[in-house]
């Protein structure tokens, strides 16, 4: 049968992202829970957006839609609050601990919300906007996370000989193997190599958020009006062939030529763009770009990834929120621990 893995890696990055942003280790059913609604609250930015236009005339056009705007929000409001509650309840409490006796502790992310002040409005944030804020990091962190990480190991599992060549340089690499690999990370240079080219030919989103031009100007021979609305092709920067040999193969060696550095952030030069570039760069793409080497790092290390029997790996994409595999990853997987 196999293992269908993206069920998986959804709450193991889900997990991880709950903890750093409550700074509690949650259970499954609070997971699956945070999973469900924020998913949900997610695809409804999509499904709603004709609410932007014209909101006015729009709350009565679309009573109904808004009615479940509301009963969305509500719903992520009554599982977020209450944790968001937890924690200003211990956060009170050490408050009240003096400094020399407090135990040195690691903030999470509803922490420095919980600290923050509006200068200008001389208070503190609200229940609602820190549900809000945590909504933001949660969603976008966990559906781009998790839709890369399983195109990364679709082309491991489609291509064994890659996947040995990986598994080869994380074993040189450490010498003892029942260890963390985290502290290697910066050693493995094939890893960072695989992740890219995966970015490359699949990065979560086709496209950038749209930017607007703030004066008329031309651009390679078009006219660009003054507020035109513009978008960046993500995908297909990747794949273009005047800027990549052979963009429709998986050659991750693309990526270490001479020894250098990709620079992802653009800063050099501009040849794919998953995490956008320039001053509106995702500020979270270092963060997602050690989970992802972490994760896959791991996941191989650990285990054989093996296609299951007459099932040939599908790469069709197929739309969720993000762009992820039409048909989710099935493989057959053994400890290399043994």
């Amino acid at each position: 049968m196999g293992v269908i893995l993206l069920d998986h890696i959804k709450h193991a990055i889900f997990s991880l992202l709950a903890f750093m942003c409550f700074g509690e280790k949650l259970d499954d059913v609070q997971i699956n829970q945070i999973m469900d609604v924020q998913h949900r609250a997610l695809l409804a930015t999509i499904r709603f957006k004709i609410l932007d236009i014209f909101p006015r005339v729009g709350k009565l056009i679309f009573r109904n839609r808004w009615k479940e705007v509301y009963a969305i929000r509500k719903e992520v409001e009554s599982v977020f609050i209450p944790l968001i509650k937890a924690k200003y309840k211990v956060e009170r409490a050490n408050s009240e601990v003096h400094q020399e006796e407090e135990e040195e502790k690691t903030s999470s992310y509803v922490d420095t919300l919980l600290n923050l002040e509006l200068t200008e409005a001389k208070r503190k944030l609200t229940n609602e906007e820190i549900v809000s804020l945590c909504g933001e990091f949660l969603g976008a962190a966990s559906d781009t996370t998790s839709t890369a990480l399983q195109w990364i190991m679709a082309y491991l599992v489609k291509y064994p000989a890659i996947q040995e060549k990986l598994y080869k340089e994380i074993v040189r690499a450490e010498e003892n193997r029942y260890k963390s690999i985290t502290e290697d990370l910066m050693k493995l240079s094939y890893l960072k190599a695989v992740i890219l080219e995966s970015l490359r030919r699949h990065p979560p989103s086709h496209f950038l958020l749209p930017h607007r031009v703030t004066e008329e100007m031309e651009l390679n021979g078009y006219a660009l009006p003054k507020n035109a609305i513009i978008y960046f092709m993500a995908r297909e920067m990747g794949l273009d062939s005047n800027m990549w040999e052979d963009p429709m193969e998986f050659k991750p060696e693309r990526f270490l030529v001479d020894g250098e550095t990709f620079d992802i952030t653009g800063s050099r030069e501009i040849k794919m763009m998953p995490f956008g570039v320039g001053r509106r760069i995702c500020p979270g793409y270092d963060f997602a770009m050690f989970h992802l080497e972490y994760f896959v790092a791991n996941l191989i290390w650990r285990f054989e990834w093996k296609p299951v029997e007459g099932d040939d790996v599908d790469l069709t994409e197929g739309l969720d929120f993000t762009f992820t595999m039409k048909n989710p990853l099935r493989a057959r997987i053994s400890s290399r621990l043994n």
